[in-house]
């Protein structure tokens, strides 16, 4: 792939940075521009990828009528075979060679991002002549296509921040960007998929069109990226240990990070939580709240909020640091789901929890973004090798879990308590359904928090002096407190 890459993005002219794609400034204060276009990277990752957390699910047990428990398994086993690409691919982007003045990471990300938007559109299509069984076998072979060429999008996109800048306040601040952007396209194919879908007589039609439409914004947001940002940081590439790492050292990269084992750990909980919700929400306002057109409209609330929590992400960073602003938003997203579980339904205290639930999770998720481009650095520190793809893509494998966890929950209640499509639940159903909705969360949000005050070591301080040692070329001096 990054032949394919360096032939047809590299050629084109751009002002050279140095011989790998970087220039002097690790320290570097960015752009506005440039920070927001990095934050249309992940608008554009939405755009595709929430779309497959959020409607799949009914896609295909409502109109491709999938069984429940069939659905559960697709989910489950394609996110831990993608789990397991994403090593793969990023030790493919780490050992890319003769990188040109477009950088390592940001072309493979542009390329992959095009095929991501045909692979989008697929997923959600079903041919008629299919039967049964032959269904089934279709949305593995697409959806686990799909998942092997996000991990070629999504890792190199990640990856990117890390070598913009070094600054803890610019990679705050891109963490916010990122956020946004990352609950803009929820927030936009959250209010707009469904009117799309309602528009045809056909689902299948809608389903198909709704799609199309997403991933074409999609991949213009990751164009965006692509076209305004740049890899600042300068990163000696040409190392002999670097060039002649094998399994040992990439082992050692990982399971030697602890900041990196806090946030993979972490991350379990937190989008499984997340996820969660978003698969659920359909389902919750079909059934438990009557009325499917009411799911535009509580997604357009607390997606509109969470915006607005997250604007104050910087500011809440910098008065009291990136853990303690993670474990505040944790904490406050677990009781108001718990307490969401605990009151009997009612669409007012519905909407009001669920929207302080989610503004109050995107926060954490946000500063996560900063965490990593922060144990990308503590990795090379460390272990005097710095490998962005694969510590990444360690990351990453945790997030697959977690959506794989998420379906687990989703579909396998839905199954267990006897949903059945397109009719009226029982009881039981409704408060499974509701279960998944509000209580999985606040249980998953709150183990997240406990993780996170314990195992979770890189102080902003300790941070600050790991990269004026990066700086200077100097690798591990000490233990971090």
């Amino acid at each position: 792939m990054s032949e394919i890459v360096e032939k047809i993005i590299d050629k084109s002219s751009e002002p050279p940075i140095d011989g790998q794609g970087q220039n002097d400034a690790g320290n570097k204060k960015l752009s506005w521009k440039e920070k927001i276009s990095y934050g249309f990277g992940d608008c554009g990752n939405g755009f595709m990828f929430d779309l497959g957390q959020a409607y799949l699910t009914k896609y295909w047990i409502d109109v491709c009528m999938i069984p429940a428990v069939a659905v559960a398994g697709i989910f489950a086993f394609t996110k831990i075979f993608d789990a397991f690409m994403d090593p793969i691919a990023g030790s493919l982007i780490d050992r890319r060679k003769n990188i040109g003045p477009r950088g390592k990471f940001r072309p493979v990300m542009m390329i992959s991002s095009i095929l991501l938007g045909i692979l989008t559109v697929i997923t959600f299509t079903m041919p008629d002549f299919l039967s049964g069984g032959e269904k089934v076998f279709f949305a593995y072979g697409a959806y686990m296509l799909w998942g092997l060429v996000y991990s070629f999008t999504n890792i190199p996109y990640g990856s990117l921040a890390s070598v913009m800048t070094r600054d803890v306040n610019e990679r705050s601040q891109m963490a916010t960007t990122r956020q946004v952007g990352s609950v803009g396209a929820q927030l936009l194919t959250g209010i707009g998929f469904v009117p799309i879908l309602l528009m045809f007589s056909n689902p299948h039609q809608g389903f198909l069109v709704a799609s199309i439409i997403m991933a074409i914004i999609g991949v213009l947001g990751f164009y965006i990226c692509y076209r305004n940002t740049r890899e600042h940081v300068k990163v000696n590439r040409n190392t002999t240990a670097e060039q002649n790492a094998g399994f040992k050292d990439y082992a050692k990269t990982i399971f030697t990070n602890r900041p990196l084992i806090c946030l993979i750990l972490m991350t379990l909980f937190t989008i499984s939580a997340m996820n969660t919700n978003m698969q659920m929400m359909i389902f919750f306002c079909q059934y438990n709240l009557g009325n499917l057109s009411l799911q535009p409209i509580i997604n357009g609330i607390m997606m509109g909020c969470s915006v607005l929590g997250i604007l104050l992400m910087p500011k809440l960073v910098r008065r009291f640091g990136k853990k303690k602003t993670a474990i505040g938003g944790l904490l406050i997203g677990c009781f108001a789901n718990i307490l969401n579980f605990i009151i009997p339904t009612n669409i007012y205290s519905f909407v009001f929890l669920v929207t302080i639930g989610y503004a109050a999770l995107a926060i954490p998720n946000g500063v996560t973004w900063a965490f990593v481009s922060d144990v990308i650095d503590y990795g090379e520190w460390h272990n005097g090798i710095r490998k962005e793809g694969i510590t990444y893509a360690a990351f990453n494998f945790s997030r697959k879990i977690a959506q794989a966890l998420a379906a687990v929950v989703s579909s396998g209640i839905l199954a267990l308590t006897g949903y059945v499509a397109n009719a009226v639940q029982t009881e039981v159903t409704l408060t499974g359904i509701k279960a998944a909705m509000t209580l999985y969360p606040g249980v998953a949000l709150g183990v997240a928090a406990i993780i996170l005050s314990i195992l979770y070591n890189l102080s902003d301080d300790n941070y600050k002096k790991i990269a004026l040692d990066l700086e200077n070329g100097v690798w591990e001096k000490g233990k971090i407190e």
